[in-house]
């Protein structure tokens, strides 16, 4: 009853307009769009229809159809694109029943099949999910791990028997294994590098069935605004390959929210879901622009996806072959501020054409410590002007942040820096080097490290430590002077951690020291201390009568050496703690 009000009303197709309901534009590997158009094909054993007793496959329930005499409608069959859609699933066959006329165009006499029209798009062949179980830290009980989780995400095959996927992807990861599209194998994988900064990770598989029949995904330009792209991968929503499209709507440094950088990305309104991270984005002649990465999820926005361009993932497989390893994105350590300010400039000693940036501080432990100033105007890098706002010229019409430059570059590079100091132009050839933060955003896979004297644990604060302490609004609920650390403060020498008492194991020793909670230690019996390692190592050599910890707001824990390293031992078999220290810190 109901297809036979929805029929009701609707003008009948004429045999051209059938023709015209199966379109179907595909890429194939050779990266040229293929168009083919597939008039609807005829089983070699359904005959030829008569419109007065229609086969069973077209035969309606009811009553059967009135025809008109002479006219020229009456040769054509009852809704043949619902019997179309029906026919879709028997045993992947792609047979859609409709009728053949003398009026009807080019007929096809055999049946089309899925595999035929799965041809034409090969590139999707070489996409992958990825299902990782993940074994993370405990950063609160740091000798400890939480409880294992499975994820899955999608991955794509590159040349030299690699594949790429999200960093977030296989972070923490004990086992990862991936399958390929229509296989119902899953293999075990091999992870050779994680880019925590891009959020891109490399994988391989050992076993070479795994490689047969699949050709790897070509990598495309950096694509224009406008351009169409392809999201292919495994999200939420059901278990086989999922495609998406939409356009590239915006081009610029982005916060990759994984890595806590800042590097080139692209914005996209195709849905990018669970499941998405890791796939690729493919450009309309079949190569790949980018990886999937993460959306921006706020009421107020809506179809806003984010994709790692090509720019970026190339400098990751370039770092990858050039060192055996992957060593990060450098840059140059140095705050600097706007010269929008017309007197600002007069002020600093600018002529009328110079432009340039201002620098506000300078990290140091960066190489550029060495030759770069406060107050120094950075007028150029490698040659690129730098405007007041701090952009450089980018493509057609377009400006981007100038730290893209120096995401171009690799670690130890070098660049020439053209300065302005007290009216005069400096230049300096300085070496670019990574981020070296006093609170680290990723401790890149290491178990977290920590001590216990006499029941406190000690350990260095880092941003998956306050996120497991304060949860994921930590940049709201963490303590204010740990946040001013962790927003400005900068590290005065190398190796330098912000060690804290964690939290205190309750036991007689430690009577009236309980409520301490996640509180700096700034010096040990008076000598300042620079990390945690160097914590231990002088409470494990001290030879004094007391242990005495000097902690922020002028707090103080005073314990009788001898009673501390006894009561030690107890504390650690009340609370199964394998060992007094972490393996990092016993070396």
């Amino acid at each position: 009853m109901g297809e036979n009000k929805r029929k009701r009303g609707r003008k009948p197709k004429t045999p051209a307009e059938e023709t015209k309901d199966f379109q179907y534009t595909t890429t194939a590997t050779a990266n040229d769009v293929v168009s083919a158009s597939v008039s609807v094909p005829i089983p070699a054993t359904e005959p030829t229809t008569d419109t007065n007793n229609p086969p069973p496959s077209l035969r309606r329930r009811g009553r059967p159809p009135k025809v008109k005499k002479n006219d020229p409608r009456a040769n054509i069959a009852a809704s043949p694109e619902r019997r179309g859609s029906r026919h879709a699933d028997q045993n992947g066959d792609f047979a859609l029943a409709t009728t053949s006329t003398t009026t009807t165009t080019a007929v096809i006499s055999e049946t089309v099949r899925w595999e035929t029209v799965v041809k034409v798009v090969p590139s999707m062949d070489a996409v992958v999910k990825v299902f990782c179980v993940h074994t993370e830290p405990n950063f609160s009980l740091m000798w400890q791990r939480k409880r294992q989780y499975s994820s899955s995400s999608s991955g794509f095959i590159i040349g030299g028997r690699r594949v790429l996927t999200n960093a977030h992807s296989v972070e923490h990861h004990t086992q990862v294994k991936l399958k390929k599209r229509g296989s119902d194998t899953k293999y075990l994988a091999t992870v050779l590098a994680i880019g925590t900064e891009c959020d891109i990770a490399m994988l391989t598989v050992s076993d070479d069935e795994f490689w047969e029949g699949v050709s790897p995904v070509e990598f495309g330009d950096l694509p224009a605004l406008q351009d169409a792209v392809t999201v292919v991968g495994y999200p939420i929503g059901g278990d086989t390959i999922s495609v998406t499209s939409g356009v590239v709507s915006r081009i610029e440094i982005l916060s990759y929210v994984h890595g806590s950088t800042e590097l080139l990305g692209l914005q996209i309104d195709a849905a990018i879901n669970s499941g998405n991270s890791g796939g690729p984005a493919f450009n309309d002649r079949g190569k790949c622009v980018g990886i999937a990465f993460q959306s921006l999820k706020h009421e107020d926005a809506e179809n806003i996806g984010y994709v790692i361009p090509t720019p970026v993932i190339m400098h990751f497989i370039k770092d990858y072959e050039k060192n055996g390893a992957y060593t990060g994105f450098p840059i140059v350590g140095v705050e600097w501020q706007k010269m929008e300010n017309p007197d600002l400039c007069m002020a600093m000693g600018m002529a009328p054409n110079q432009k340039g940036v201002r620098i506000r501080r300078i990290e140091p432990t960066a190489p550029e410590s060495q030759v770069l100033k406060p107050s120094d105007v950075i007028l150029s890098f490698d040659g690129v002007n730098i405007a007041n706002d701090g952009t450089v010229p980018f493509r057609h019409g377009e400006r981007i942040g100038f730290s893209y430059l120096v995401s171009q570059k690799y670690t130890g590079d070098y660049a020439l820096v053209k300065v302005l100091r007290d009216s005069e132009v400096l230049e300096f050839n300085i070496r670019l080097a990574t981020h070296k933060r006093l609170i680290p955003a990723h401790i890149k896979g290491r178990p977290p490290s920590y001590f216990i004297i006499g029941g406190f644990v000690f350990t260095a604060i880092s941003v998956p430590y306050l996120r497991s302490e304060y949860g994921k609004d930590y940049d709201f609920d963490a303590p204010v002077k740990l946040l001013e650390k962790h927003l400005h403060a900068m590290a005065e020498s190398v190796g330098e951690q912000l060690v804290v008492v964690s939290q205190v194991l309750v036991a007689d020793i430690n009577i009236g020291y309980e409520d301490i909670v996640n509180t700096q230690v700034l010096a040990f019996n008076g000598k300042p201390v620079k990390n945690l390692k160097s914590l231990a190592s002088m409470v494990e050599s001290c030879d004094d009568e007391y242990l005495k910890f000097d902690l922020e707001y002028q707090q103080i824990v005073v314990l009788r050496t001898k009673n501390a390293k006894a009561a030690t031992l107890d504390i650690l078999t009340t609370h199964c703690i394998p060992s007094a220290m972490s393996d990092d810190l016993k070396t």
